[in-house]
């Protein structure tokens, strides 16, 4: 098809011709090898960006263990809303109750309070459907089956649990029948140790559930 384009001209203008569709072929054939890019080229900003999220995450933290007063038998916020933390404690027999409770913010709303008895002591604690979480709001201990954080039980003496509640960030009363800790600030909860014959025969627990 050249040789015959090319014979359509006068013979000075023919290698002219030559040349020009030569180089339009050139071109052409170049231009079709690049129209695929590398897929890197093009990828999209999103894209490249989705590999890294740390710099779009809140920098809130939960708190690395809670306070004795926030939670007397489990420091772990995340072990804390598992029961099976609370079963791994006690050194007895025991049972759990799962009873429905209307939620106080939300009444087309149901919550379980889940209570788990040993002996003659218990636990009670809420667990509110929305959030997942498992609070602490009503323990009860009677007997040496379970043991607090910081190693404070039924049966210790009131010289030793005196020291083990120093140094807490908490405010504590003390009468001759029992030592009451409890939060100087926020939310009110209290922890009450009673007191016979030198030592503590009763543990009661009173949290705050909103």
């Amino acid at each position: 098809m050249l040789c015959l384009l090319c014979k359509t001209f006068p013979p000075r203008y023919a290698l002219t011709i030559r040349l020009l569709v030569l180089l339009l072929l050139v071109q052409h054939v170049a231009s079709a090898c690049t129209t695929e890019q590398p897929q890197e080229e093009f990828e999209s900003p999103l894209n490249r960006a989705s590999g890294d999220t740390t710099s779009v995450r809140s920098n809130r933290r939960a708190p690395a263990s809670l306070t004795l007063l926030g939670n007397p038998f489990v420091a772990s916020p995340a072990k804390s809303n598992s029961l099976s933390a609370y079963f791994d404690k006690i050194q007895d027999d025991f049972w759990v109750e799962a009873d429905p409770v209307e939620n106080l913010h939300r009444p087309d709303v149901t919550d379980t309070i889940y209570t788990i008895r040993f002996g003659n002591s218990m636990l009670e604690l809420y667990a509110p459907t929305r959030s997942g979480k498992l609070l602490l709001q009503v323990a009860d201990i009677r007997n040496s089956s379970i043991t607090l954080r910081n190693n404070l039980r039924v049966g210790m003496p009131q010289e030793e649990l005196t020291a083990r509640l120093k140094g807490q960030n908490i405010r504590i009363q003390q009468s001759p029948d029992k030592i009451v800790a409890s939060t100087s600030e926020g939310a009110p909860i209290s922890l009450y140790f009673f007191l016979k014959n030198g030592k503590v025969s009763r543990i009661f627990y009173e949290g705050y559930v909103d």
